[in-house]
């Protein structure tokens, strides 16, 4: 059977919670019954619709936005941290939506850092940019990129001019953003382009400035190579015809001539496609996944005039995306991570209190989402865990998305892990925020009332509902054992004394259904659900999507 053949069953609550892991950041369980039951288009439908911009960040405490403001008061780095925080807690409470996680995808294939760019006005702009073209054309969301202020000073566009081609962009926009790089024929030459097409592209892109006071890009035509720009064979010898013209049009028109040229060639869509795979689904990309899976997925951009949708609507739509091989291939990103412990318990993110004084409530902001790995600080965590947006490592983005052999491993080594686990511990047992407060964001009895249980559940049926939730593949049943006996009910098959005290849950748990306000009985089923899920979030299979 074709793998991109449509999946034809009603979605599972188990195929539904596939889709949503990787199109979102974690499933809750409203999210994963609202798509249970439906077809595959139905569901996307719904994860591909198109929705309004968010209103833009503000400064804490404060109903008004820094965007815009030409005469900031607090450091450019505070901006940053508010931007972060401002799209975090935009993935945490999303509604059902690909937006957030295609936003995440854009972000790291057209990368800019605030670290090079250091004006978030800037990088604003840039997210509004990629939010906008997040599901549209792609030919066309290349173009407003090539022409962003943020990228114009990321990879020196704004100094780009005749006679001294600065050719960062016109590398990056065919090796990273469009048609990628081919076989390697001779050094710096490729199937796909060569030395002299990357320094032909800077000519086509010469003249263009950035403007500050306005966050906008403009066209110089004094700064503008308008001689005629022969490229290679490997683009059919194509000669783009230089522009003597003066407004914006003429320097757009030169563009768009070579933007037509690269979106001729069939490299360019496989490119990207490929992307999308390996974001997406899986990052070991075989032949037969290349010829049975990309390459018509390719065809269908190309056909649809490089629609984004349709693909997406194709690749998640498949067959084989809902492979029980593709389930759980995937290592959470610290993002899917973090993100998804709020996510898949509906458990709030901070929610910022009434202050005394605007101090007072920076003090607890600030804590919570910089602070520390140490102490929980979203953001800190996220940099630590090598996940820092807003702050990739190079313009090629996430080593994770082409790093081979290694990818989504990449996410897993001797210093994050240990991290993994704290911040899950944080999550479940609560962060220690300023003037020694702790902020609970998760109840955990709570959320077991909240699963699809018998009101009077077992411990078996507490660690079977855990584990159907928050894992993409199934435990062994010795697993499963171990986690009742071990860990809910801290009483190891491995001690001489142990006896089966399953029994003891359900006297605990029915206690405290019978009188839901007692904070004793409440405490004492807590601190077993709270040690069953601080042990259940760092094993393995929680790592995996």
């Amino acid at each position: 059977m074709p793998l991109l053949d449509k999946y034809s069953a009603p979605l599972t609550a188990k195929a539904a919670e596939h889709l949503l892991r990787r199109t979102m950041f974690g499933a809750s369980r409203t999210d994963i019954t609202a798509l249970t039951g439906k077809t595959i288009d139905q569901a996307l439908d719904t994860l591909l619709k198109d929705q309004p911009a968010p209103p833009p960040p503000t400064i804490p405490g404060q109903s008004t936005t820094w965007i815009g403001n030409t005469s900031r008061s607090q450091a450019e780095g505070e901006y940053n941290n508010h931007t972060k925080a401002w799209w975090i807690s935009r993935m945490a409470n999303e509604s059902l939506s690909i937006t957030e996680k295609m936003t995440v995808f854009w972000h790291n294939h057209f990368v800019s850092t605030f670290g090079a760019v250091n004006d978030t006005r800037y990088l604003y702009k840039q997210h509004q940019t990629l939010r906008r073209n997040v599901l549209g054309n792609f030919k066309t969301f290349v173009r407003e990129i090539t022409i962003d202020p943020a990228m114009l000073v990321y990879l020196n566009g704004n100094r780009n001019v005749a006679g001294a081609p600065q050719e960062n962009y016109a590398r990056e926009l065919q090796e990273l953003f469009t048609i990628g790089k081919g076989p390697e024929i001779s050094q710096g030459n490729y199937t796909t382009y060569t030395e002299d097409d990357v320094k032909a592209a800077a000519r086509v892109l010469t003249g263009w400035i950035d403007v500050n006071d306005t966050v906008t890009s403009r066209f110089r035509p004094a700064l503008h190579d308008n001689k005629n720009k022969q490229f290679s064979a490997a683009y059919q010898n194509t000669i783009i015809t230089g522009r003597t013209g003066t407004t914006e049009a003429d320097g757009l028109a030169e563009i768009d001539d070579m933007l037509t040229m690269i979106f001729k060639q069939n490299a360019t869509s496989e490119y990207i496609v490929s992307k999308f795979y390996r974001f997406f689904v899986n990052s070991n990309i075989t032949p037969a996944i290349t010829n049975e899976f990309i390459k018509p997925l390719a065809k269908i951009f190309r056909d649809s005039g490089y629609e984004i949708k349709p693909v997406l609507r194709a690749l998640f739509g498949s067959i084989h995306f809902f492979d029980e091989k593709i389930v759980g291939c995937m290592i959470k990103t610290p993002l899917d991570l973090i993100v998804g412990a709020f996510r898949s318990t509906k458990s709030p993110m901070y929610t910022i209190p009434v202050p005394t004084t605007l101090q007072t409530l920076l003090n607890e902001y600030n804590t919570f989402w910089y602070g520390s790995s140490n102490t929980g600080g979203v953001l800190q965590t996220l940099a630590v865990l090598q996940q820092d947006i807003f702050g990739l490592p190079n313009v090629a983005g996430w080593q994770a998305y082409y790093q081979e052999p290694l990818f989504y491993q990449t996410w897993i080594n001797t210093a994050t892990m240990p991290l993994r686990g704290k911040f899950t511990d944080y999550f479940v047992k609560g962060w220690r925020l300023s003037r020694d407060t702790v902020f609970m964001p998760f109840d955990s009895v709570k959320f077991l009332e909240s699963l699809p249980t018998p009101r009077f559940a077992t411990a078996d049926i507490v660690v079977e509902n855990f584990t159907e939730h928050f894992y993409a593949i199934d435990l062994t049943d010795d697993q499963k054992d171990y986690l009742v006996h071990t860990i809910l009910m801290s009483n190891p098959k491995s001690s001489s004394v142990w006896t089966d005290n399953r029994y003891i849950w359900s006297e605990e748990w029915n206690a405290y259904l019978l009188t839901p306000l007692d904070p004793i009985k409440k405490n004492t089923v807590k601190a077993r659900l709270d040690a069953l899920l601080i042990y259940m979030m760092k094993i393995a299979e929680y790592q995996i999507m």
